[in-house]
């Protein structure tokens, strides 16, 4: 057993749900490499879980804070009475933190604030960064569960539930401890990254002593002061990330944005029910260029959907043509069981038009995409290596405006020298197809 872990006291009040709360909350404690404290004495902070049911419950919860105060002095409130955190607060202003019932994020973030947790390779078998499946040099960052739309394709709401956001301390928290295990890129990934903390009203949790909002722009700001490349996925084009894209342009996050439009043409769209349709965003597109000269735009789109005709296919190409997108993906619509674009009585699009559309789509694409890595050509950037090819003696990396699986690369001739994770400034001296070749200066 590790000697130099910290203890955590637990004052359990309330019906047996918050029983399970606060065998949620040890767990992850415990998981985390925590030892419980039996007693005040032996405790380096106490969490307080109270009830605020009834007056009496509320009388009972002020009194067990009081008393953790007085035989501790380090005290967290958590349970149904913290949502009356003022009140809280003008009986005991010195609590460390005061979060709501079924907050286990912001519980342990508050503990995380009071008591970092202490990493020993002698003992614990995980690291404090955790496990993940990605290289060494970079790792997704999930901030919120679910989702509030209701696009007529998808499930996901029906499976994953709605939106539901992580306290911004947790997310921050745990991206400085990945940066400080070695992690390179940052990517921030949800089902709606743009509407995060639209659920908890973008409330405060404490990071390194002071209050963060749970908001878009506050998250993007904040991951880009940790020195990692930060990039955006699954973006929707609300008004407010307008605000992010001077960011991009300071150099605070990697000028990138992940959006899924789907479709251009609003019949469409209408029938998609897609959020942040707006009939202006090609007009939005070339504002943020105009800021952000570098930004790469990434988007998804389906052909074929049910009623699409040729008239809206048309219609997208000659957005697409318009709106010069740097990397796109495209689908097939394929019904799937339980989504509502089922019920709406529209004509199945033959499968035979759909792959004609498909490829004529992914034919625009390719002009478009090879135009614009043409013009990267002579450009001295930074790149992340993501793997060296002994076989062809050529390091492969990324740019800021690729990300891992799904864009473009960028191959170092003779790179065979670097590292997995290295950072390296190259020249840019010819564009390919979908990809960059750079030489080392």
């Amino acid at each position: 057993m590790n000697a130099h872990v910290p203890k955590v006291g637990l004052v359990q009040l309330g019906c047996p749900k918050n029983l399970v709360d606060s065998e949620r909350i040890l767990t992850q404690l415990r998981a985390e490499g925590y030892k419980i404290a039996p007693g005040y004495d032996d405790a380096d902070v106490v969490i307080v879980n109270t009830c605020g049911f009834l007056d009496s419950a509320k009388a009972e919860s002020l009194a067990a804070i009081g008393e953790a105060m007085e035989k501790n002095g380090r005290v967290i409130v958590t349970g149904c009475y913290g949502i009356e955190a003022d009140t809280i607060r003008q009986s005991h202003p010195n609590v460390l933190a005061v979060t709501g019932p079924h907050q286990y994020e912001q519980v342990v973030a508050a503990v995380h604030e009071a008591l970092p947790p202490k990493h020993d390779p002698r003992y614990d078998l995980v690291p404090p960064q955790g496990l993940h499946l990605t290289p060494r040099h970079y790792s997704y960052l999930k901030i919120s569960e679910g989702c509030n739309n209701r696009c007529t394709f998808c499930i996901i709401p029906s499976i994953r539930g709605d939106l539901v956001s992580r306290p911004m301390a947790a997310v921050l928290y745990e991206a400085e401890r990945l940066v400080k295990a070695g992690v390179k890129e940052l990517l921030v990934i949800s089902q709606d990254t743009s509407a995060y903390g639209m659920d908890i009203k973008y409330a405060e949790s404490k990071y390194k002593g002071r209050e963060v909002r749970a908001k878009f722009y506050d998250m993007a700001k904040e991951l880009g002061d940790l020195g990692a490349w930060v990039r955006m996925h699954y973006v929707y084009p609300y008004p407010h990330v307008d605000d992010v894209i001077p960011l991009m342009a300071e150099g605070k996050i990697l000028p990138y944005l992940d959006i899924p439009f789907q479709h251009a043409s609003p019949t469409v769209l209408k029938s998609m029910r897609r959020p942040a349709n707006q009939e202006k965003v090609l007009d939005r597109l070339a504002k943020w260029r105009s800021i952000c000269p570098d930004i790469a735009i990434r988007s998804t789109f389906i052909v074929g959907f049910p009623g699409e005709t040729d008239a809206d296919f048309e219609f997208l190409l000659d957005w697409m043509k318009e709106a010069k997108l740097d990397r796109v993906g495209c689908f097939k619509y394929e019904p799937v069981s339980g989504a509502k674009a089922n019920d709406l009585g529209l004509p199945q699009v033959p499968d035979d038009v759909k792959a004609e559309r498909y490829a004529r789509f992914m034919e625009t694409q390719q002009v478009i995409s090879e135009a614009a890595l043409q013009a990267k050509v002579g450009r001295v950037i930074d790149v992340l290596v993501d793997e060296i090819d002994d076989e062809n003696d050529e390091a492969i990396a990324r740019s800021p405006w690729d990300a891992p699986e799904i864009d473009g690369n960028v191959f170092i001739p003779g790179g065979t020298d670097l590292k997995q994770g290295d950072m390296v400034r190259v020249k840019i001296v010819e564009a390919e197809e979908y990809d960059l070749v750079g030489e080392r200066v």
